[in-house]
């Protein structure tokens, strides 16, 4: 019984020590910001992350003893042989889980979690199309390391006791282990309250989200959101619901007026939605110069909003809220979910009933994070992806360049007939940056690829332009650029940072009345009824929606990142983290700033559950 005693206690030692290995893995895969934390802090990750480890730890070692306790009984080794295969495949798994998760953290900012098998697309995920070779060659060589280190060590320690544990142990042993397997229970369930471990047990910074993340254990944190997957619903109590009507109707009060900036009935209308835009690419909204040319040069020719931020971080989120009119969700997103996605407004299905013939040009995999399914329920008269393309166009990570793309476009204005709603969507600015143009910025680094890709994109739009200009139906177009989301570069913005999701908002165009800079507050969202505000059909179906052009608009934007929301308004700034149920930033604002933003999310949590 000693002997199996002893080992127990070894495997305890061996799974602890193997989950603050991946810890320090994921710090120093991620140095930039871990750099960012002081001595004392990185000491209370690992402090605050034991707790975790210790319940992921727990659940190894309650099947370790349940095997052990079964071991009692019998003569025969094979449970010894099952109990090392089960050992080392959870190793690999491990080791798996943590070296996807160290890369895809640097992109969306938090730890992996079932998000990434929802962007499942033909042969590759969205996050191998994203990854450059040598990246993926150093992903490979880091999990062969952990996995090799970590069975060696687990073979000539804990492998070697086993093949010498003489079978049978004394019957008094079975009581013994069957109660060692139920003390697991306790490190499994983290307290002895009526709060079982989940990730906000181990939330202890109140101002670096990073230190927070840092203390998940990703093994643990990947199966409990494995669990929670199935129940995509949101808190019916996060904030008073009748509060929440209230401050909710102020937000949005109930005005038709507007101030009229087309110059035609019914223009038509060409909407790009620019992948990864960021407003620090855009010189006249205090971006780098000289990244984007052609687009600074339109800001001064048509309507610029300034102050605009994108509702999420992901494609499939800024799509929805571009022509849904409906917010990014702070967990999952709603196009995943058919049955939900398909109870939305859609902006097309108004334009289509103003007389508009649309459709939507794209150069990527249409079948993408369920784009074809959100896209067929728009009911666009026609769409255009990758598969319309030419192999020899069809050449890039994510399939065909912008300029060939855009040109595409341009062909289709040609021959459709007015008034068209045309909705382009880019992707060459998404990683990996492949552009099929001499670099502009010279390195290598992601940053420098990022702006060259912005600027290649950029380019793209000036031909674009440049040619519409000269077309007959020119006069009587709206052009409008925003985009889908914004990015971590330039400057590596953390996840939550409000100037992450900071984005263009321009029209311009032969039937734009005026030049002018809205200082209004707003979001993606606000497209829809701004658009059709100026067509003389806003719709409360946009529940999320404002109109930006109309005098009594409220000067304010939410965005969601992964399970928390900010929200800002000229001279306020508020950040909550929904998992560690704290405001992590409350500039400028009173207490009924704070409630008004609770509203906004307890608004969404309850739409979004109604759906």
């Amino acid at each position: 019984m000693r002997q199996r005693l002893r080992l127990l206690a070894y495997y305890a030692i061996f799974w602890i020590t193997f989950m603050i290995v991946i810890r320090a893995v994921f710090m120093l895969y991620n140095h930039d910001l871990s750099a960012q934390l002081s001595a004392g802090e990185i000491v209370q990750v690992f402090l605050h992350g034991l707790k975790m480890d210790l319940s992921m730890s727990g659940y190894f070692l309650a099947l370790t003893s349940l095997i052990l306790t079964i071991s009692v009984f019998t003569q025969s080794r094979w449970l010894f042989l099952v109990l090392n295969s089960i050992s080392i495949f959870m190793i690999v798994i491990s080791a798996i889980i943590v070296v996807v998760d160290i890369e895809l953290y640097r992109h969306w900012g938090f730890r992996l979690d079932t998000t990434p098998l929802f962007y499942m697309a033909g042969a590759e995920t969205e996050a191998m199309g994203s990854v450059a070779v040598s990246v993926v060659i150093e992903l490979f060589l880091i999990l062969i390391a952990l996995a090799t280190l970590a069975i060696f060590v687990y073979s000539v320690w804990l492998g070697r006791l086993l093949s010498t544990l003489r079978p049978p142990a004394e019957k008094k042993a079975f009581l013994v282990f069957v109660i060692a397997t139920g003390l697991m229970f306790i490190p499994i369930r983290g307290s002895f309250t009526v709060a079982p471990m989940n990730p906000g047990f181990v939330y202890f910074h109140n101002t670096k989200p990073y230190a927070n993340h840092a203390a998940l254990n990703t093994v643990w944190n990947f199966i409990y959101s494995l669990q929670r997957s199935k129940e995509r619903g949101y808190p019916k109590n996060f904030y008073d619901n009748k509060l929440t009507e209230e401050y909710f109707a102020a937000l949005y009060p109930n005005d038709d007026s507007t101030v009229h900036v087309f110059t035609e009935a019914r223009p038509n209308v060409v909407l790009f939605i620019m992948e990864s835009f960021t407003a620090d690419v855009i010189e006249p909204l205090g971006g780098l110069k000289g990244i984007t040319p052609n687009l600074n040069q339109l800001c001064a020719e048509g309507i610029l909003f300034d102050s605009i931020y994108s509702s999420g971080d992901r494609t499939d989120k800024g799509i929805v809220s571009v022509l849904s009119g409906y917010p990014a969700q702070p967990q999952g997103s709603i196009i995943k979910y058919t049955s939900k996605a398909q109870k939305l407004p859609y902006l097309n299905h108004f334009m289509r009933e103003l007389g508009y013939r649309t459709s939507f040009v794209y150069g990527g995999d249409i079948d993408f994070a369920n784009f074809r399914s959100y896209l067929t329920t728009c009911r666009f008269d026609h769409i255009t992806a990758d598969e319309d393309f030419s192999g020899d166009d069809n050449n890039s990570k994510w399939g065909v360049h912008d300029h060939i793309v855009f040109n595409r476009a341009l062909q289709e204005c040609d021959t459709a007939s007015s008034p068209f709603f045309k909705v382009i969507l880019s992707l060459s600015s998404h990683e990996p940056f492949d552009v099929p143009m001499t670099p502009y910025i010279e390195g290598q680094d992601q940053e420098s690829l990022f702006l060259n890709a912005c600027h290649y994109t950029d380019k793209s739009v000036g031909e674009f332009i440049s040619q519409a200009k000269q077309k007959p139906w020119w006069k009587n177009t709206v052009v409008i650029f925003v985009a889908d989301h914004g990015h971590r570069h330039p400057g590596n913005k953390a996840l939550q940072a409000k100037e992450r999701f900071r984005i263009p908002l321009l029209m311009t165009g032969g039937a734009i009345k005026k030049d002018s800079v809205v200082h209004l507050y707003g979001n993606q969202t606000d497209i829809a009824n701004t658009l059709l505000g100026q067509l003389d059909k806003p719709s409360d179906a946009f529940t999320f929606s404002k109109n930006l052009l109309s005098p009594a608009a409220r000067s304010f934007s939410a965005y969601f990142f992964n399970n928390g929301y900010g929200f800002v308004a000229p001279g306020k700034y508020i950040l909550y983290d929904n998992t560690g149920r704290q405001f992590l930033e409350t500039v400028g604002a009173t207490e009924e700033d704070v409630n008004i933003s609770k509203a906004y999310q307890q608004k969404l949590f309850l739409d979004y559950n109604l759906k």
